[in-house]
């Protein structure tokens, strides 16, 4: 590496989430090096407005779902091997994949082939401590370092025999401010009629199988404990639909598009309840007691029996180590359940005040030495990489 032209870094980003951690990632990288770095890859809006020219609209690979994937696997296919090749031929002095293992991971392979001393970088863990094992011991063929968001993924990469992991912090950790309350909204947050966040997903097939269960479960539970504002967020893709399902709910909920909109009701909410994924996560951290709940459809319901989790599928509870938020799955997601789950958050007492403390302990468990930024230790981590690569 000569000292004579800045660092080349690859980057590749297969979805919005990878992207909002790219562009972060490439800040940190211009900081740490006195901005002597340049980039190369795939990535979004956000990475393209920092100065990535991505090969090739991140939307061409950001997929999901498996009748998507085959639909489109030709074109993936293809993208793969253009992503590689571009890589190959600048042989640049690191390749950080972000996230989207199925795309990002077949490139890695391919560049690490050709570039057997590259130093290859992930950002973002797959849930091998979930799902596959197996891959954490694989991807050291190929990986020299990964990027865990979570803290208890470094342990589970030694564990599975994986590549060295380190924990870099996970992106919400930086965004405290925009999810805890001020005084005017703590108040709001204590005061009455309680605000009932209610997070049916962001996916039209979740919605589909969640939003009739919790609308009738905040029906049952507004009979019981009541009355309640019910405050649903939800993002503009989905709205149309959102609104027309909660049409149909017994007790009308307050709809709030968009992300600042979310993180509003979050400050003010006295209580949730969501469908698994990262939202129980920016609840715990805004400090608002919650039931978690899921159903997946019946074709996807034998995979519980190859799904190895220690004890819950959601983020908080996994960082705990324990189930302090109540989780619902499948048969056990009903109206009449969840109402029970949630009659004991709504108001003061035992449960929800054993909630509350759990919550509290968050912080400590996800904090940085130092209090770093997630994107400059992820930066630095980068660096110390390529420096033990030969």
């Amino acid at each position: 590496m000569s000292a004579a032209r800045p660092l080349r870094i690859a980057l590749v980003a297969g979805e919005h989430s990878g992207d909002q951690l790219g562009f972060k990632l490439m800040r940190g990288l211009r900081a740490e090096t006195g901005g002597a770095v340049t980039f190369l890859g795939v990535g979004g809006e956000a990475m393209e407005a920092e100065g990535l020219a991505s090969l090739f609209p991140m939307s061409d690979i950001a997929v999901m779902g498996f009748l998507p994937v085959l639909a489109k696997l030709p074109s993936l296919i293809a993208r793969i091997r253009q992503t590689a090749q571009a890589i190959v031929e600048a042989r640049p002095d690191a390749l950080v994949i972000i996230d989207s293992p199925d795309f990002t991971h077949r490139v890695a392979r391919r560049v690490r082939r050709a570039l057997p001393d590259l130093p290859v970088i992930d950002y973002v863990s797959p849930s091998v401590w979930a799902w596959r094992p197996g891959r954490a011991k694989a991807m050291r063929a190929y990986v020299d370092c990964v990027l865990a968001l979570l803290p208890f993924e470094p342990a589970a990469h030694v564990r599975l025999s994986g590549p060295r992991c380190v924990y870099v912090g996970h992106p919400l950790i930086e965004r405290l401010g925009e999810l805890r309350p001020n005084g005017e909204e703590a108040r709001r947050r204590d005061g009455e009629p309680p605000i009932l966040a209610v997070l049916p997903g962001s996916r039209r097939s979740v919605l589909a199988r969640m939003m009739p269960d919790f609308g009738e479960a905040v029906a049952r539970l507004t009979r019981e404990r009541g009355p309640f504002e019910v405050v649903l967020p939800t993002l503009p893709h989905v709205e149309a639909e959102v609104r027309a399902r909660a049409a149909e709910w017994p007790v009308k909920p307050r709809i709030e598009v968009g992300e600042a909109a979310k993180l509003a009701t979050f400050r003010t909410a006295h209580a949730a309840l969501a469908a698994s994924g990262t939202v129980t996560l920016e609840l715990a951290l805004a400090g608002v007691p919650m039931v978690g709940a899921y159903k997946v459809s019946r074709l996807e319901e034998p995979l519980k029996y190859v799904i190895k989790l220690p004890h819950s599928i959601l983020l908080p509870n996994l960082i705990l180590g324990e189930q302090a938020i109540p989780e619902l799955l499948q048969q056990d997601c009903t109206p009449e359940t969840l109402c029970a789950a949630l009659a004991g958050l709504v108001r003061d007492g035992e449960e929800r005040a054993a909630q509350l403390a759990a919550l509290t302990r968050l912080d400590a468990l996800m904090r940085l030495p130092e209090g770093d930024a997630p994107s400059k230790r992820a930066a630095r981590e980068v660096l110390a990489t390529m420096a033990r690569r030969p």
